[in-house]
């Protein structure tokens, strides 16, 4: 990308995305900041094992601290002055957003809030920040694309996604800073988030537990493999956006705008049935899974599809890691992690 030795400030740097594009970058010239607050959302143990691996780079700057709290991130944002924001902190999950709003207003709201205040006012050169195929909500036409319209979701974690969007345009209408947003489609590999489907069911399989499986098994998912998503991550942050000459405000794109701004998805493009997920896992378990099947939960989608060509046409993003090799991967780390038992 032609610079040497970026300062790059990357939020939820503890966490399963943001450890694994710090780990990348950390293996080049830039020098990363990794910011996160190590919340319990799920177990504290794994977010240290993976801070631990990213210590071991001199290159690498560990700041615990909360996004909604606006003296800390001021105070970061003045001390460190990064070049690019990479914003990956925030509260995940849809289920757990039914239950506890109230932390998806601090971190995903105020918290975002805080970041763009600290770009601005830092002269931060491009922000990119994490969006969701959850914003697609209601939707139903296939594949999903960002030049439709997203004002129908289903759970306040994915109308908190949106708003960060709307947010980042905001800023970037305002005060011209770049701002880039991509919407991950359910992302899997080594080191992965314990709330998600393909940990939970390994798990599961491995202690002899049954396995959930949601809409009676009738759910289709865009999985994409987390260095597929880490590479995208990378040449996103090299390309930063310059206003649209074409947009019109008459027929108003929502990807790109006459600031400099652009949303991209980032996924697989290849949906894949839950069922025939499940299959492969067993296969790589060598272990069959006993199935407990429920209807459809409160704020899930039945299917998702990413359309990623305008990603591809802009910085050659193409998925790579067939589900099989991605998901085999997974059960080695797993394996070696855990030491071959359930955690």
């Amino acid at each position: 990308m032609g610079e040497t030795m970026r300062k790059i400030l990357i939020t939820g740097a503890a966490g399963f995305i943001g450890f694994h594009l710090s780990r990348r970058l950390l293996e080049g010239d830039d020098r990363v900041v990794g910011l996160d607050n190590l919340n319990p959302y799920y177990d504290v143990t794994l977010k240290e094992a993976r801070l631990d691996i990213l210590r071991r780079k001199g290159n690498f700057r560990f700041v615990r601290a909360d996004l909604a709290d606006r003296g800390a991130v001021e105070a970061l944002f003045q001390e460190e002055r990064p070049e690019i924001v990479v914003n990956l902190a925030a509260q995940a999950g849809v289920r757990y957003s039914l239950t506890n709003p109230h932390a998806y207003v601090e971190s995903n709201l105020v918290g975002f809030l805080n970041v763009l205040e600290g770009c601005r006012h830092g002269q931060v050169k491009h922000l990119v920040f994490a969006s969701s195929s959850s914003v697609y909500g209601a939707n139903t036409r296939m594949p999903f694309s960002v030049h439709d319209n997203v004002d129908h979701p289903l759970s306040l974690y994915a109308a908190t996604k949106k708003a960060n969007e709307l947010m980042a345009h905001t800023y970037a209408a305002l005060y011209g800073f770049p701002c880039t947003g991509l919407r991950f489609f359910t992302v899997y590999g080594p080191w992965g988030r314990p709330d998600m489907a393909l940990f939970l069911f390994t798990r599961a399989i491995l202690a002899d537990r049954p396995i959930d499986v949601f809409n009676e098994g009738r759910m289709k998912r865009d999985f994409t493999y987390i260095d597929d998503i880490v590479e995208g991550l990378v040449r996103v942050m090299g390309r930063i956006p310059s206003p649209n000459p074409g947009w019109k405000g008459d027929r108003p794109d929502p990807s790109a705008s006459f600031a400099p701004y652009r949303l991209y998805n980032i996924g697989n493009n290849q949906p894949v049935a839950l069922m025939d997920f499940i299959a492969i896992l067993e296969d790589s378990l060598g272990r069959k899974a006993r199935k407990h099947f429920l209807p459809l939960q409160a704020g899930d989608v039945p299917a998702t599809c990413a359309d990623v060509d305008d990603l591809s046409a802009d910085v050659g993003f193409k998925p790579a890691t067939p589900l099989a090799e991605g998901i085999g991967r997974f059960v080695a780390w797993y394996r070696e992690y855990y030491g071959g038992g359930p955690a």
